[in-house]
């Protein structure tokens, strides 16, 4: 099996001179294709910067961090924004846009890759809110649905383009037990039928049990 993730010396700073910070040290981790690979840890300890690194969404400073085959250290602004197109995104507050519907919320995760026309996309996400068993809100607006029903709607954006790779930052944290356990089984099921590979940032050990690896940080550092 290849390596979705391939880091090796990683390291991360924030601020300058006397406010500098040093957040992540001398990381080394291979995530294989088709894992589902947990990251815990207490707050503060590194875990959403590293997810955020490897998404695209901040620049590395130094080291090596390969995502899907592509070089992220010193990428430019124009290479991480082409990055972020290759995976799915899962926020822990779903991020989804008030102003539009769930249809079109997860319509975008399409829109972004421009290659299809309108009624294909309006058909796929259709078809994969279904899925996740809210095929009777396409219409509804976020502040219409329950936060388990604004998480589904979250996990199918990051999935209705078949991404290779899925991030999630503590997608269960404002979820109950239940709604919880439904959303992770969902992220599970259909990333085991799309071949994709997780990587899922938690401190919810009610779902370590999905994954096939759990790794824990500490102090930016990989315990």
């Amino acid at each position: 099996m290849t390596a979705a993730i391939s880091i090796q010396r990683l390291n991360h700073h924030f601020g300058t001179g006397d406010l500098r910070r040093q957040v992540l040290f001398d990381l080394d981790l291979e995530v294989k294709t088709g894992e589902i690979v947990l990251l815990t840890g207490n707050s503060g300890s590194g875990k959403t910067t590293l997810l955020t690194l490897i998404g695209g969404l901040r620049s590395a400073q130094s080291g090596s961090l390969r995502v899907l085959d592509r070089e992220l250290v010193g990428s430019k602004d124009q290479a991480l924004t082409v990055a972020r197109r290759e995976h799915g995104y899962i926020f822990q507050a779903h991020n989804l846009h008030g102003s539009l519907t769930a249809l079109q919320n997860v319509r975008m995760g399409l829109e972004m890759r421009g290659s299809l026309d309108l009624p294909e996309m309006d058909q796929r996400a259709s078809a994969i809110l279904t899925t996740v068993g809210l095929g009777d809100h396409l219409e509804s607006f976020p502040d219409q649905l329950s936060g388990g029903q604004k998480q589904r709607v979250a996990v199918a954006r990051a999935l209705v383009g078949n991404p290779p790779l899925v991030l999630a930052d503590e997608p269960t944290a404002a979820l109950d037990s239940r709604s919880g356990r439904d959303v992770v089984n969902l992220m599970q099921r259909l990333a085991r039928e799309q071949g994709c590979t997780i990587l899922l940032v938690t401190h919810d050990n009610r779902i370590l049990d999905i994954a096939d690896r759990t790794l824990s940080m500490e102090d930016g550092r990989l315990i």
